[in-house]
């Protein structure tokens, strides 16, 4: 039987404290995931997940999210091999997003670009606009290689 989730309860302790998973789901069924890497904490990407994607990685142990590009659950590594194992799942106060901890596998790189990360930029001033500098070149793997797509996902 797949897993359900209650419908979110209107009482905010119920919602701040133990008992049910009642994830919040925006307009669109989404909530926001933050995934960090489970032995040093860097932030690897943030992602979004609805019900299906969320219960799948809750069943599974391997992150599965949302593309809203695609309009499709995404399994994140399945092409790649960097499958996301999760190791601890946590939500916010009042559930309306997710954080997992996870360790990377193959190439232990999590953006589509190669990196480990998918924020290797930093945004800074100069005169007066903003622009990006890379601050992580160094490619894991090579996207041309790994998908079919030329590196989209």
């Amino acid at each position: 039987m797949p897993l359900t989730f209650e419908t979110p309860s209107a009482d905010k302790a119920e919602l701040e404290g133990a008992g049910a998973f009642m994830p919040r789901f925006d307009a669109h069924g989404l909530v926001t995931a933050v995934v960090t890497d489970v032995r040093d904490g860097e932030l690897l990407m943030v992602a979004h997940m609805d019900a299906e994607a969320l219960a799948l990685t809750i069943e599974t142990g391997i992150a599965h999210y949302y593309s809203r590009s695609r309009a499709k659950i995404w399994k994140k590594g399945e092409s790649s091999g960097n499958l996301q194992t999760v190791h601890e799942l946590r939500t916010d106060c009042d559930q309306d997003a997710v954080w997992l901890k996870v360790s990377v596998a193959g190439h232990d790189a999590t953006c589509h670009t190669g990196r480990r990360s998918c924020f290797y930029r930093v945004v800074t001033k100069s005169d007066d606009r903003a622009v990006l500098e890379i601050t992580d070149n160094q490619r894991h793997f090579d996207p041309e290689a790994v998908y079919s797509d030329g590196g989209t996902r």
